[in-house]
């Protein structure tokens, strides 16, 4: 192992963070893992995780107890800070890099020359370039003498740990050595390929490829749709239609959730507005997805109690963005049960990938089905695939069944 990479520090400890921290670790190299939750430091201290995600809590747990891995609030001095921070949207979906300008403001008193700085974050083109001026306006020094790179995760959660070794990455750098300096450390853990181009091509890499994923589910969604008026199984339509050697229809769901695909294509059409029509779309199909549900939810309520006579119990199947993790991020499940919630319906909200929350009573799957009188499967959760369930009304939006 080369000697200028002997430290390195990741400033955030989430989904992305913790593996890449995890990983860097099992390496040999010392990494500092810093976070402003002092329960998430508390927790990788003692060799445990606060995330659901296969192999990791094992991983953790052995390079803690060899020392590899340390947690603070603070960062320290290192050959390599990696910034694995969040990029939500503000009102009006505007991209919010507030966390990544903090982290770097953050890591500013210990950068010294020769230092890598690399942002993983999801960002709007420009970003890296826009982080470089802002360390050289306060430490104006350090000009030409850091290296500074883009390189985006695509990874998907339940895989995370494979797919960071595995996976292809980008890697853009605000100059040619900078490229070749954070190629050179990420050669130490990863096994993919590993592709040169420069900083904002790298970071429209990362926008574009969740901006093409989301139109392909908005096409599936939009399907859903059409089939639902016309009386057609789209689960059989699709699997049909995917028997043509050049089609792949997605499958569709409640709508787009995620730290991804719900929000990068956002930052792509609110710095291109006029350009970018076709994504903006896409995301007006998938936000619709989701209202679209609640009211066919809410159709059946009103079917229940004409019929019945009294208000029905719903149990709601599934909270997490996606099947088999317990990531809520933009999760539509979540905010489909929380509306129904606010709006006074019984929900009985199941999750098997999460115990409580604090804001929503969580209950066990075989309670929810024993009292509900309407079932509502939300994700696709393998927990649920196989249930047998008689005498009672099902409305399943995602193909659980």
């Amino acid at each position: 192992m080369e000697s200028r990479f002997q430290k390195v520090v990741v400033m955030g400890l989430g989904y992305i963070g913790l593996p890449t921290a995890a990983l860097i670790a099992s390496k040999g190299i010392s990494v500092y893992g810093v976070d402003i939750n002092r329960k998430v430091v508390e927790t990788v201290n003692e060799g445990k995780i606060h995330i659901v995600e296969p192999d990791l809590d094992g991983l953790v747990h052995e390079v803690v107890r060899r020392g590899l891995l340390k947690a603070s609030t603070s960062p320290v001095k290192a050959d390599v800070f990696l910034i694995a921070v969040p990029t939500p949207f503000k009102e009006g979906y505007i991209p919010d890099t507030s966390y990544v300008e903090s982290a770097i403001k953050m890591i500013l008193p210990y950068l010294e020359e020769r230092n890598l700085v690399i942002i993983e974050s999801t960002s709007p083109i420009g970003t890296t370039e826009k982080m470089y001026n802002l360390v050289i306006k306060e430490r104006p020094e350090l000009k030409d003498k850091i290296y500074m790179a883009y390189c985006p995760e695509r990874v998907l959660p339940g895989k995370i740990l494979y797919e960071l070794q595995y996976n292809d990455r980008i890697i853009g750098g605000i100059t040619l050595a900078s490229t070749k300096r954070a190629k050179e450390f990420y050669s130490l853990f990863v096994e993919g390929e590993l592709h040169e181009t420069n900083a904002k091509t790298a970071e429209m890499c990362k926008l574009v490829e969740n901006a093409y994923r989301d139109v392909n589910i908005a096409f599936a969604n939009e399907l859903s749709l059409i089939c639902d008026k016309a009386g057609i199984d789209v689960w059989e339509l699709i699997k049909l239609a995917n028997k043509h050697p050049r089609v792949n229809i997605l499958q569709p769901g409640v709508g787009v959730g995620g730290h991804c695909i719900a929000v990068d294509p956002w930052f792509l059409i609110t710095q291109y507005p006029e350009e970018s029509r076709l994504m903006k779309t896409a995301r007006e199909v998938n936000l619709f997805k989701t209202e679209w549900v609640i009211h066919k939810i809410k159709n059946e309520i009103k079917n229940f109690e004409k019929n019945n006579g009294r208000k029905p119990k719903i149990a709601c199947l599934g909270l997490s963005y996606k099947p088999d993790i317990d990531d809520l991020r933009e999760s539509p499940a979540l905010y489909i049960v929380k509306r129904l919630v606010s709006e006074g319906y019984d929900i009985l909200a199941v999750e098997p990938h999460i115990k409580e929350l604090s804001d929503l009573k969580v209950y066990k799957l075989e309670d929810a089905l024993e009292k509900a009188d309407i079932i509502v499967f939300l994700v696709a959760h393998r927990d649920f695939r196989h249930l047998k369930i008689k005498g009672k009304r099902v409305l399943d939006f995602c193909g659980a069944l």
